[in-house]
């Protein structure tokens, strides 16, 4: 797992939101070092309107961001250890932002990437007013963006596989 750029992929039940932020974020202040992705169990098929607003205001590119299956990563059955559907990378990290995702019996990512769980509550449940959601997805998307800050100053050329995943853990308990 000692290559670059490290593969991640964050994980959510619809992928609309949390996920989506996630890996816009890291690819933007990844610089290279990271190629994040997002998907879901059961993708909402549309990324959540507040999400993209925010990532823009923020100023991360929103090219190509878009609500998918975990399907499109997983090796299934017929793949073997390989990756999942063609030109699918291997992940280094696999990361759940929700609780249902983090509870899902997950399909077998190729090649033992190191897994986590980064619960962070639900912006788009969020009812009320425009205001009150927007509120809600920088609340969410502040406490992505320590995590994420926290990921990046990993010295993970230094650490082995263990320590990753061990690391990887308490970064989802940062607030």
């Amino acid at each position: 797992m000692d290559r670059m750029p490290y593969n991640t992929l964050f994980l959510c039940t619809g992928n609309s939101a949390r996920s989506v932020l996630a890996e816009a974020t890291l690819n933007d202040l990844g610089r290279g070092r990271f190629r994040a992705f997002s998907a879901g169990s059961q993708p909402s098929g549309r990324v959540n309107p507040f999400a993209l607003e925010l990532l823009k205001q923020r100023g991360h590119p929103v090219d190509g961001v878009r609500s998918k299956s975990w399907d499109e990563f997983a090796a299934g059955p017929a793949k073997g250890a390989g990756a999942g559907h063609p030109g699918t990378p291997q992940m280094d990290f696999i990361i759940t932002v929700c609780d249902n995702a983090a509870g899902e019996a997950c399909p077998f990512w190729p090649g033992h990437p190191a897994t986590a769980h980064w619960g962070v509550e639900d912006p788009a449940a969020v009812a009320g007013s425009d205001e009150d959601k927007r509120a809600a997805f920088l609340k969410a998307y502040s406490i992505l963006r320590r995590r994420i800050d926290l990921l990046l100053a990993l010295p993970l050329d230094k650490l082995d596989a263990l320590d990753k995943t061990t690391r990887l853990k308490e970064i989802g308990k940062a607030p």
